[in-house]
């Protein structure tokens, strides 16, 4: 078992403490359920394990047993988060965790009905994405001083969340053999382990080539040498594997530097991506594709978002506007 992998059980035991010893098995059968079956990644495990473990504490506390839990338990404990100044977001994700541990229990519990199923999520407004116009996406990648092997990194990195429009646990998970250069392609593992193939063009690609070289047989030279060699594209000031809290704190560091809002995440470029994408006439699904989104609504968001800078465009624009 790789290390990061036993300290996420551990994590995951942790969370799992003080609770009686019919929910822990319930909640540790789920945990091994979601890591082992929907091969969810350890920050998504970690999730589902804390907001389940607070419901269950819940019940706990009202002596209820979790074969006594009904949809009026499932009100009640909606109304105790509202009482604890929840917002609608993170009540709605904690309902979903539940729902998710009862569908669990149902289907491989064997219990009749699940709690949760006329029990409607509180409504979310929907929030557009922050997003970079072009100028601002050029300023960002022309930031990194390529004079460095930390610069040349960077900007390889920046280049291919612009490129591709993949996540950052996308980006921080590609290996050395997940570009194709012939075909100007890459391999990329999403939510779930799931595989997509998305394009990159040719001067992104060359970046990481130039990266490869030069910059990152640099830094792997930093490596513990007990630790052995590593296949990670992205490595840091170590020769490890980059993390994704790791590229949002250099993505700051440039966003300061060139003075861009606060608000610009690595996610706003992949949201700069998609807009751009649709901006320029891209069929929606083919953008949905790119993203590796499931459902359609998902990239939707996107078509407000240009229909919305369209607007201002014509009333910044128009003569009698």
């Amino acid at each position: 078992m790789a290390m990061d992998e036993v300290v996420n059980e551990a994590q995951n035991a942790e969370l799992i403490k003080e609770l009686k010893q019919e929910p822990i098995n319930e909640l540790d059968q789920f945990v091994k359920y979601l890591s082992a079956e929907r091969n969810l990644s350890p920050n998504s495990v970690d999730g589902y394990t804390r907001d389940v473990r607070q419901f269950l504490k819940f019940i706990e506390a009202t002596g209820k047993r979790i074969q006594d839990v009904d949809h009026r338990t499932i009100r009640t404990y909606l109304g105790f988060l509202q009482k604890q100044n929840y917002s609608r977001r993170s009540t709605a994700r904690k309902l979903s965790s539940v729902r998710a541990f009862f569908s669990f229990r149902q289907h491989h519990k064997g219990i009749e009905k699940n709690p949760t199923e006329i029990i409607s999520a509180p409504k979310l407004e929907k929030k557009l994405p922050n997003f970079l116009q072009e100028d601002a996406v050029d300023l960002l990648l022309e930031a990194p001083d390529q004079s460095t092997p930390y610069g040349v990194r960077d900007k390889a990195m920046l280049e291919m969340l612009y490129a591709t429009g993949i996540r950052v646990s996308e980006l921080v998970g590609l290996g050395l053999d997940s570009i194709d250069y012939g075909a100007l392609e890459v391999r990329v593992f999403g939510k779930g382990r799931k595989e997509r193939i998305v394009p990159v063009h040719s001067a992104a690609a060359e970046m990481v080539r130039t990266y490869i070289k030069d910059a990152r047989k640099a830094l792997v030279k930093k490596r513990d040498p007990k630790k052995g060699a590593t296949t990670a594209l992205f490595v840091n000031y170590r020769g490890e594997r980059l993390t994704t809290h790791g590229v949002r704190l250099i993505m700051n560091k440039y966003v300061r530097e060139v003075g861009l809002s606060r608000g610009i995440t690595p996610h706003a470029i992949r949201h700069s991506f998609a807009t751009h994408l649709l901006e320029a006439g891209a069929d929606l699904r083919y953008v949905q594709e790119l993203l590796g989104h499931v459902d359609l609504s998902s990239t939707q968001v996107y078509t407000h978002l240009s229909k919305a800078r369209l607007r201002d465009i014509y009333m910044r624009s128009h003569p009698r506007a």
